[in-house]
């Protein structure tokens, strides 16, 4: 028969409760950031037409960003207002990576991640990535010019262009 009145639970009771709350702690605090860590080591970056082009690898000590040959073109530097500088390895300045979207300098989208592409267009699957390249030397970085007002119109130039050697690039 029960007692009215606060009742203790019973070690008997309390064991199932530690081992599935300890459980709980093992999984939040060692296999969720190695989850997290596993889905941010790369980011696919997708033409305005969901093509994918290329992908930024967060496991360097600065992101690098490289085409589905595993060719590095490019590569990442925090930005003072927020977000990444985009350096092509010859130190020229390529545009500005700002909440998934690689900008030009006139400010439009040239490339972006899942999140940015998805409203103008459905992505397409991506292909296998090819083994990585050695990272080549980084040449003297240029200054990075002020941003421009960010558009919401896409580029004309494609992804791997832009990224690329042969890209156009503005007169400053």
């Amino acid at each position: 028969m029960l007692k009215r009145g606060r009742m203790k639970p019973s070690r008997e009771r309390l064991g199932p409760v530690k081992y599935l709350f300890r459980r709980f702690l093992l999984f939040v605090l060692v296999l969720c950031p190695v989850v997290l860590r596993c889905q941010m080591e790369a980011t696919t970056l997708f033409n305005a037409d969901g093509s994918p082009e290329a992908y930024i690898s967060f496991t360097e000590d600065n992101p690098t960003i490289f085409m589905w040959s595993g060719k590095p073109v490019a590569y990442l530097a925090r930005s003072v207002g927020g977000g990444f500088n985009v350096y092509g390895f010859n130190g020229k300045h390529l545009g500005w990576y700002v909440n998934g979207s690689i900008r030009s300098h006139d400010g439009n989208p040239v490339c972006g991640a899942y999140t940015a592409v998805r409203v103008v267009s459905l992505p397409q699957p991506e292909p296998p990535k090819s083994l990585k390249q050695p990272i080549p030397l980084k040449s003297f970085k240029e200054l990075a010019p002020s941003r421009p007002l960010f558009r919401r119109q896409w580029s004309s130039t494609q992804c791997g262009m832009f990224l690329s050697e042969e890209a156009p690039r503005d007169s400053d």
